[in-house]
């Protein structure tokens, strides 16, 4: 069996003292995957940082504070790559991949965008890139008799069920059309040919939300947005038997706006 979470801890210092150090302790996880660390390795307390018993690889950003994504696996990775060959990218703290026992595993940190702004612009301009990339990818592992399983934020919301209030979001960045069309490509057989691997183990589900804003009581409504993933190729999709988001039990006690998503895969 492997167990692997994916979770955005919106500031690992943060979450580090509000209770991710005890929930690491506890997770059963063989292979973490963190977005939005947005720390160098050096500014880290080691129980989060450099925890015993993992493996760990960062990639910050080269922006002070802003992004990064690392990857925790209880064995030892074959071979670790940060970035995915684009000049403007591979320092931005958005990707960082591990070659493990027949699947390669990335920590993805998809940029967020917002409607009108570069922001928005930088998204696109990231996603034609990782598209190539994830094609190039899948290829290259099959032709290795390997999985894929990118984990992370992706930023999108897929389809309607995938967050509350659907219908106040289409033009916002994170719904819209385009980029929810990405997505499908990026789950199409004939292109990208991933699969939502949540998605698939709960079909005609609303959610499981990963994401609620801080702002107002949307956590206690649940009014959230599904846009932690795990992506990956279709005969690993096969294999996975549970999936599920670690909801904490209440607003006092997250960590992070994000919660864990974690899938078993039965190898």
């Amino acid at each position: 069996m492997l167990t692997v979470t994916s979770v955005n801890v919106n500031g690992l210092r943060a979450a580090a003292k509000k209770g991710f150090v005890e929930w690491l302790a506890d997770t059963s996880a063989d292979v973490l995957c963190l977005q939005e660390v947005r720390a160098e390795p050096g500014q880290l307390p080691a129980a989060a940082g450099a925890p015993e018993g993992w493996f760990v690889v960062h990639a910050p950003a080269a922006a002070k504070g802003r992004a990064g994504v690392s990857l925790y696996s209880r064995r030892e990775p074959d071979a670790v790559r940060v970035g995915f060959g684009s000049a403007e990218f591979d320092t931005s703290g958005r990707y960082v991949e591990a070659d493990l026992p027949g699947v390669t595993v990335a920590s993805l940190y998809l940029p967020s965008g917002e409607v009108g702004t570069e922001r928005q612009d930088e998204k696109v301009r990231f996603m034609d890139a990782f598209l190539a990339h994830l094609k190039e990818l899948r290829e290259r592992a099959a032709a290795d008799g390997r999985e894929v399983l990118v984990c992370g934020d992706w930023n999108i919301a897929h389809e309607p069920a995938d967050l509350k209030n659907w219908r106040g979001n289409t033009r916002n960045s994170g719904f819209l059309p385009e980029e929810r069309a990405w997505l499908t490509r990026v789950l199409t057989p004939e292109e990208g040919g991933y699969v939502d691997v949540v998605r698939a183990l709960h079909p005609g589900l609303e959610g499981p939300y990963s994401w609620w804003s801080y702002r107002g009581r949307a956590f206690d409504n649940d009014s959230g947005w599904r846009i932690d993933l795990h992506v990956s190729t279709p005969g690993l999709a096969g294999k996975a038997v549970k999936g599920y988001v670690e909801r904490a039990a209440t607003h006092a006690e997250r960590w992070s706006d994000h919660a864990p998503v974690t899938v078993v895969y039965d190898l």
